[in-house]
């Protein structure tokens, strides 16, 4: 193995030990750490640098409630207790910032009139990323409560009505309870979920 490994420590903090949470202390995330997570996350790979991700942290009272009424079931309760909530989101134009993040080929070229690379591209990368994002909360000392159920088309029309951004998943982030936590799930063993051919 080699010797540039995170220590057990580390890896129990990102996931072993690391949990969903549902309720959350009443301690404000301040800018300076919801800045250091985004400027750690970035450095995660994506292919051609696309880096299509949007993050908007759904922080004041005014935003949640505008956020609220697109949350499924009890989402909108824990949501609203949490002290942030980040739409992680992508951006359908990301291939015109490929000069900058990209400039040895022409790269932006690729996908010009090609929606479906587009779409692809968009949602694969932005995807990966939001998972960077979560790594990194965690790494910084954030707990997090990824969810799904959510109005994706009402949110992308309260949040992103005059851009190109959509969408993908929500996740709380702030100091979690013990409160409202499920057993651990189980996980598919190795023999279960892999193969080598």
């Amino acid at each position: 193995m080699s010797d540039k490994m995170v220590n057990d420590e580390g890896l129990d903090l990102i996931f072993r030990e690391a949990r969903t949470h549902n309720d959350w202390e009443p301690r404000e995330v301040a800018r300076p750490l919801l800045q250091a997570v985004y400027d750690l996350m970035k450095w995660g790979p994506t292919s051609a640098n696309c880096s299509p991700a949007r993050f908007v942290f759904v922080a004041s009272p005014e935003a949640k409630a505008r956020l609220k009424p697109f949350l499924s079931g009890n989402n909108a309760e824990k949501t609203m207790k949490a002290p942030c909530c980040v739409i992680i989101a992508h951006d359908l134009e990301f291939h015109g910032k490929l000069p900058q993040l990209f400039p040895h080929t022409d790269a932006r070229s690729w996908f010009t009139g090609n929606d479906d690379l587009i779409n692809t591209t968009a949602f694969r990368n932005g995807s990966l990323q939001g998972a960077y994002f979560m790594i990194a909360a965690r790494a910084l000392g954030l707990d997090c409560g990824p969810m799904s159920g959510f109005d994706n088309a009402g949110v992308d029309k309260e949040f992103f009505a005059d851009t190109n951004w959509k969408s993908n998943f929500l996740c709380n982030i702030g100091y979690g309870t013990d409160d409202m936590m499920f057993p651990r799930s189980p996980r598919l063993s190795f023999d279960e979920a892999c193969e080598i051919v």
